[in-house]
């Protein structure tokens, strides 16, 4: 038996003066996204509003195109890093923050075809097959990550509607563009999707309460809801829009009663998840003749939303929210 005596201590590298920096890009977090997106999302709302106030629409039109400056800044950062390193997708997809956010990127890019749409209809019809393709990519490697993962892992949560219903988003592109049909397909291709993943929800949420610092994921339950009847009344489908109408208002109070419940654990980078739908209600409501109350939660949109999303973004410069949320870097 060796002397302990003799045994050495396990040798550490000696810490680096001045750390070292990631190179530019290599941190960037897929949590910048959904901020984005809600702000997209905003833009198309207060679009709608003044127009059902018959008033111009120019100011939405402006802030929508600095929120596509910002959204294709974003694409571009991450694109970057994975240039640097492939591999990091997957990394990325492993943990919560990072599927969630990469499955809003590729939503944002079907909502910049519907911004996009009455200027150039050509570039956004392309932008929005591209958008749908890689969300699928994306959905698809969830499935197999969920697939092989341990039980906990495969546990119903919010998030798995961005991934698996987010394709919806792409019929607000679709009917932008006039393709009514595209829209159609993808309303009734999600509708039993988003049914299912709001039963496995709430079956778990009756066994197991999130803790406090996941709860405000829970705002994206919302999300479906307003999408389905936004694009069930684009698509000139009066019923089923209003029937998704009043589940989303349902939804959006039950959340406002237990605002403080949900947002307990205080701010945190997971915030970004209240943005969008908030955001698609008040759209969700416009579009269905619910002026008023669409109007009501339009105004709370444009407070609330800017300011998540500034909080949210003002962590990306110094790589502090990667960091929070567990990025990978390239």
């Amino acid at each position: 038996m060796q002397d302990p005596a003799r045994i050495r201590p396990k040798m550490f590298p000696p810490p680096e003066f001045p750390p070292r920096k990631p190179a530019r890009f290599a941190r960037t977090p897929p949590a910048v996204f959904p901020p984005i997106l809600g702000l997209l999302g905003l833009g198309l709302a207060l679009k709608r509003g003044l127009g059902a106030l018959d008033m111009p629409t120019g100011m939405a039109d402006a802030a929508l195109g600095a929120v596509a400056v910002l959204w294709a800044f974003a694409v571009f950062a991450y694109l970057a890093k994975l240039a640097r390193r492939p591999r990091v997708l997957a990394e990325d997809m492993g943990s919560l923050p990072g599927r969630a956010g990469l499955a809003a990127a590729t939503m944002g890019g079907m909502l910049m075809a519907a911004v996009l749409a009455p200027f150039a209809p050509a570039v956004a019809l392309g932008l929005l097959w591209v958008a749908l393709l890689a969300h699928a990519a994306l959905a698809g490697m969830l499935a197999r990550l969920l697939l092989r993962g341990s039980a906990p892992a495969r546990s119903p949560n919010p998030t798995l509607h961005l991934s698996f219903v987010g394709f919806i988003v792409g019929g607000v592109g679709a009917a932008a563009l006039g393709q009514d049909q595209i829209a159609v397909a993808l309303l009734y291709a999600t509708m039993p999707v988003a049914a299912l993943i709001w039963g496995l929800a709430a079956v778990d949420f009756a066994r197991v309460v999130p803790p406090a610092p996941l709860r405000p994921l829970l705002a994206i339950h919302l999300a479906p809801a307003a999408l389905l009847s936004t694009v069930a009344a684009l698509t000139g489908q009066a019923m089923l829009a209003q029937g998704f109408a009043l589940l989303a208002a349902a939804l959006l109070a039950a959340l406002v009663l237990g605002a403080r419940w949900l947002l307990a654990s205080g701010f945190s980078a997971l915030w970004g998840a209240l943005t969008f739908p908030l955001a698609s209600t008040a759209s969700a409501l416009i579009l269905t003749g619910w002026t008023a109350a669409g109007l009501a939660v339009l105004a709370a949109a444009l407070v609330v939303v800017p300011w998540i999303a500034w909080r949210v973004l003002s962590l990306w410069p110094g790589n502090r929210l990667a960091a929070k949320t567990n990025a990978a870097e390239a």
